[in-house]
C-alpha cells in the first residue's frame, strides 16, 4: 500500500453501505483477523491512515466514518446506542467473525457497550481516551464544549454533554480490554481507571507526557503501544 500523506490511502477498497438505518462510509485494507477502527466525535477515518498502514500488513482493517462524520450520510438520530447498534450491524452484515475492535474517545464508549451487551461479537476491544459519564470529562473541556454547542447547534456535542452514562455496563464486559489515556488527557484520570477497576478482564496504561489524541491521530506510537496486546492469546 502506498502513501502520498498522511490525510490519504491509496489502493484500499472505500465503500458505502446502507447499515442499521444508516449510510456509512469505510475503508478496508490488508488480510488476516478483522480489526475494526473508531474514530471520536468530530473525526473521521483519517486520523487512522498510519495505523491502518501498520495493522494492514497482518491484519484486516475496517475504518470507519461512524454515523453523521466523514462521508458518511447525516443521521436522524445519534446517541451512543444507536452508534453501538451500527457497530453490531456492521460486523453481521460483513460476516466478521470476533473482530478486535479499537475506540477512540467516543469510539471507545460504543466499543464498551458494544462488549456489554454483545459479548461473543468481539475477541479484544481496546479503548483510548473514554469516558463513562459526562463529568468523566474535565471542566475546562466541558466549558469548551457548552460553548462549542450554544454556537453551532450541533447533536453530536450535544451528545457528548449529556452522556454517556455506561457505568452500569462495566461489569458485563468479558473481553480482554486495553485501557489507554495520555496524563494529560481531557478525561480525568479517575474516570479512566474506573473503567479498568471495573471490567474483570483489562490492562490499564496511563501514558505519560501524552494528551487526548497526540499518540493517537496518525502517530506511529499507537501501533507500538497496542502491538503486544492484539498480538497476545
Amino acid at each position: 500500500m502506498l502513501y502520498r500523506n498522511p490525510n490519504e490511502i491509496i489502493g484500499v477498497k472505500k465503500v458505502y453501505k446502507k447499515i442499521n438505518g444508516a449510510n456509512l462510509w469505510y475503508i478496508t485494507e490488508g488480510n488476516g483477523q478483522p480489526v475494526i477502527l473508531l474514530h471520536g466525535m468530530g473525526g473521521t477515518h483519517k486520523i487512522f491512515n498510519v495505523l491502518t498502514n501498520s495493522l494492514s500488513k497482518n491484519f484486516t482493517v475496517y475504518a470507519i466514518d461512524t454515523r453523521g462524520h466523514g462521508r458518511s450520510i447525516a443521521a436522524d438520530e445519534y446517541s451512543y446506542e444507536i452508534m453501538m447498534e451500527d457497530i453490531a450491524s456492521f460486523i453481521r452484515e460483513l460476516n466478521l467473525e470476533k473482530p478486535i475492535l479499537l475506540g477512540f474517545s467516543d469510539g471507545g464508549i460504543v466499543g464498551l457497550l458494544l462488549a456489554s451487551k454483545y459479548p461473543r461479537l468481539l475477541s479484544k476491544l481496546i479503548v483510548i481516551g473514554a469516558n463513562t459519564i459526562p463529568e468523566g470529562i474535565r471542566n475546562k473541556w466541558r466549558f469548551f464544549l457548552r460553548a462549542a454547542y450554544f454556537s453551532k447547534r450541533d447533536p453530536k456535542i450535544k451528545l457528548c454533554l449529556e452522556g454517556p452514562n455506561i457505568r452500569d455496563c462495566l461489569k458485563k464486559i468479558t473481553v480482554p480490554v486495553l485501557v489507554l489515556a495520555g496524563s494529560n488527557d481531557l478525561i480525568k484520570e479517575a474516570d479512566t481507571k474506573h473503567i479498568a477497576d471495573n471490567i474483570q478482564n483489562s490492562i490499564l496504561n496511563i501514558l505519560d507526557g501524552e494528551s487526548h489524541s497526540s499518540y493517537v491521530v496518525n502517530s506511529p506510537k499507537l501501533y507500538t503501544i497496542i502491538k503486544p496486546f492484539i498480538e497476545s492469546d
